[in-house]
């Protein structure tokens, strides 16, 4: 009996030695004028000094906050050990939609994530630091706020995915803030064509990121997912695209986040580092 508590003891304690780090940066918004929390997740093999590795930015919906994901799925924690990834989850405000708001200075959150949140891990942890080990994706909000990052900034985004993201905004003048951020549907009808993905994509088709969407299909942002998805194949632009049973809800997202970083994975393996 002593034995077996003795060995069950070192076991844990072995898994507990393994477990990947997570911590929250405070990190300085010149931008904004402000400090804004992150939480950054290195794994188990970050141990090793002599590498370095890709980086994932997870950013979070619409009235949550950096430390959601990490809150919600804990699990993110294993799979940034299992795929030896740093998973990275900025603040992007209660509604920023992470735009600069063209309408509202205070927000520059597209210049908080891109840049200083890019800047700022790349100094402080041992990454490989080239768009071919940089990805982004998220939920809601976020999922549109990682594939519009990602086209606004290919060089710093090689892949990026969305999960049950607002991947076009113009179905939604009286939503979630939007107008807030970006002016009203009527008065700034150009901003909502042009800040919504599903207007951006095919602009630099060339230049568009390894992507990968997904929605469930009894969410409400089902319907723009799948028409963005009908408008990258008739782009003939790569992307993977998945829908499942499922709704606007934390649970399916906990399902939907190891497949995104699967697919994320897969594609770091491809690259070389070009630093």
């Amino acid at each position: 009996m002593k034995r077996t508590l003795l060995l069950a003891i070192t076991l844990f304690a072995s898994i507990l030695s393994r477990a990947a780090l997570v911590d929250t940066a405070t990190i300085s918004s010149l931008s904004m004028h402000k400090t804004i929390k992150c939480v950054i997740i290195t794994p188990d093999a970050y141990k090793n000094k002599q590498s370095r590795f890709p980086v994932v930015y997870l950013l979070h919906g619409y009235s949550d906050r950096y430390s959601s994901w990490i809150r919600q799925v804990p699990a993110i924690k294993g799979y940034a050990d299992q795929m030896q990834l740093i998973i990275v989850c900025p603040d992007g405000g209660f509604s920023s939609w992470y735009f600069d708001s063209p309408i509202d200075s205070s927000y520059k959150y597209d210049t908080h994530v891109s840049v200083e949140v890019v800047g700022y891990v790349d100094a402080h942890y041992r990454t490989l630091a080239d768009r071919g080990h940089r990805a982004i994706t998220g939920l809601s909000m976020g999922g549109h706020g990682a594939l519009y990052l990602a086209l606004r900034h290919p060089g710093v985004f090689g892949a990026a995915g969305s999960m049950s993201g607002g991947v076009d905004l113009r179905p939604f003048p009286d939503e979630w803030d939007i107008a807030k951020r970006i002016g009203d549907a009527k008065t700034y009808s150009r901003n909502w064509e042009r800040m919504s993905v599903a207007g951006m994509v095919g602009l630099n088709p060339s230049q568009a990121p390894a992507m990968m969407i997904e929605c469930g299909t009894d969410d409400f942002f089902y319907k723009v997912n799948l028409q963005l998805h009908y408008k990258l194949l008739e782009l003939k632009i790569p992307h993977d695209y998945i829908e499942r049973p499922g709704k606007h809800t934390w649970g399916y997202w906990g399902n939907a986040i190891e497949y995104q970083l699967l697919f994320f994975k897969k594609y770091f393996d491809k690259q070389v580092h070009t630093k």
